[in-house]
């Protein structure tokens, strides 16, 4: 069995990490849970990613996919019986929601359900405000600060 690590003497010395502290418990809290349905990750580029469940048996009104601040909630549940009697039972149908903690800036853009797969692809856009600035120092007296909005081709040089 796995216990939870106690993270409370760290909160005591430290001053505006609270999310990080709520991230790691709730990490190890759905690591010890349920891993069903089975998932990929993918980062496909520096700001797109893809979340790829495996969802065989699920219609597409059986599944739900909701976002709230940054929290990505997938669910499922049947919506009703198959036809016929079971000889077995091998593919799992039971109800599952599985949720994502999504970075700030990056929301869902677009799901798709295709051969038992279920593809949600999310974006990170950070707003101008939030971007680096690169802040121009004069060398005369009283002139005016320039302020200039560094590109990605210089963040990345």
């Amino acid at each position: 069995m796995r216990t939870l690590l106690d993270y409370s003497p760290l909160h005591r010395s430290s001053i505006g990490f609270d999310r990080v502290f709520d991230l790691l418990e709730s990490a190890a809290r759905n690591q010890a849970s349920d891993n069903y349905p089975p998932f990929d990750s993918i980062k496909l580029d520096e700001d797109r990613y893809r979340v790829t469940m495996a969802v065989a048996g699920f219609r597409e009104s059986d599944l739900t996919i909701t976002t709230q601040g940054n929290l990505l909630l997938v669910s499922g549940e049947h919506k009703g019986e198959p036809e016929g009697e079971y000889l077995h039972r091998g593919i799992a149908t039971r109800p599952f929601q599985r949720r994502f903690e999504l970075a700030e800036h990056v929301r869902v853009t677009g799901a798709r359900l295709a051969d038992g797969l279920l593809s949600i692809d999310m974006k990170r856009e950070v707003p101008e405000a939030m971007k680096p600035r690169q802040i121009r120092i004069d060398a005369g007296e009283g002139g005016e600060t320039s302020v200039r909005q560094i590109t990605d081709h210089q963040v990345a040089a």
